[in-house]
């Protein structure tokens, strides 16, 4: 592709760059096109066209997801808001089983942005979308006044095929079923508190912001029926569980000894009174999986980069239906109940 680099002349955005004439063509050239460079996307056509034969090599069902992603602020330990549009509708596809394939992406601009922002923004974008072995192929781009948007708001949405055989469901919980997490809990919700400066911690505590694709590959390559599969995201773990228990008419107990959280993020949590359960996770994923191959699918999540601190944090049981229960470091036992209300505005 021939590198457009260099046509956008502007330091910051300003309305004309939304206005669908050259200073808009010059900014998805340069900053987008540029950056995202595929052939699909070089065309600039309304949309990105694919063959139905390519895709149906892959399996037998599309996966079609989409999200918006608002974060404050854009850059963060671990991650940036490019960088949390790519790997969340990457992972909401991988939950499905489905290999993720191509995204789009929608910018909502507010007047006044740096163009070096916007251009580090669609490189870590990139960066991700290699990772996760996906292109970016269509866009849109709008440009709103000064004060009518946070700086810049992502609309990610992508496609991706399921294999045939593949079935996995939140309301497929039994009985027996092992729960798996695949590492540390909580650690973006806790890195955009820091962040934020609103904790004056020296922790080091990053996103675990991460595209789980490849992972959850090798998770059904050691067991192809895996139940229930899901990202941790808004709400955290407490209410994906919830979820599990409330669709397939189950309840799940969780061990507090088991959950793997780290001892900066219980400290985050305790000075201002959060539970980790609830905190957002942007790379982290919640499994149920038969018992029978749990320690298959342990093994291979645990041979992963993305999975080595995965662990088996509880069980499912038959009653009481729709309910998780916490079973205590003191031995007591608690209802975790679904997330009510707001804990932590603007983590994705």
């Amino acid at each position: 592709m021939k590198n457009r680099l260099g046509r956008l002349r502007d330091k910051t955005i300003n309305l004309a760059h939304g206005g669908g004439g050259r200073a808009m063509r010059d900014l998805i050239e340069d900053v987008f096109v540029t950056a995202f460079d595929n052939p699909a996307l070089a065309a600039l056509e309304d949309q990105a066209v694919f063959p139905l034969a390519a895709l149906a090599q892959h399996g037998d069902r599309l996966a079609f997801t989409t999200d918006s992603y608002v974060v404050d602020p854009l850059f963060f330990p671990g991650g940036d808001i490019g960088a949390l549009a790519v790997s969340g509708t990457v992972n909401d596809l991988a939950m499905s089983g489905a290999k993720p394939l191509f995204l789009s992406c929608g910018m909502v601009i507010e007047e006044g942005l740096s163009v070096e922002i916007l251009r580090r923004v669609a490189v870590s974008m990139q960066r991700i979308a290699i990772e996760a072995g996906v292109s970016i192929v269509t866009g849109d781009t709008k440009v709103v006044e000064r004060g009518s948007a946070d700086k810049l708001f992502i609309n990610t949405a992508g496609i991706g095929v399921v294999p045939a055989g593949i079935n996995l469901s939140s309301r497929r919980a039994q009985a027996g079923d092992a729960v798996i997490v695949n590492g540390f809990l909580g650690d973006h919700g806790a890195a955009i508190l820091v962040a934020r400066q609103q904790l004056a911690l020296q922790s080091g505590i990053a996103s675990d912001c991460a595209p789980l694709a490849s992972l959850v590959e090798a998770m059904l390559d050691a067991c192809w029926d895996i139940h229930c599969l899901r990202d941790a995201t808004r709400g955290g773990v407490a209410t994906v569980l919830n979820e599990f228990a409330l669709s397939s008419g189950v309840a799940i107990c969780i061990r507090e000894a088991a959950l793997p959280i780290r001892e900066e993020v219980k400290g985050a949590c305790e000075l201002l009174g959060l539970d980790p359960l609830y905190l957002a996770n942007e790379g982290k994923l919640v499994a149920l999986v038969p018992a029978h191959a749990a320690q298959d699918v342990l093994s291979a999540m645990q041979g992963h980069p993305a999975g080595r601190h995965a662990a088996v944090i509880g069980e499912v049981v038959a009653e009481p239906a729709g309910i998780v229960v916490l079973q205590t470091v003191f031995g007591g036992k608690r209802i975790v109940d679904m997330l009510v209300g707001e804990q932590l505005p603007r983590i994705c």
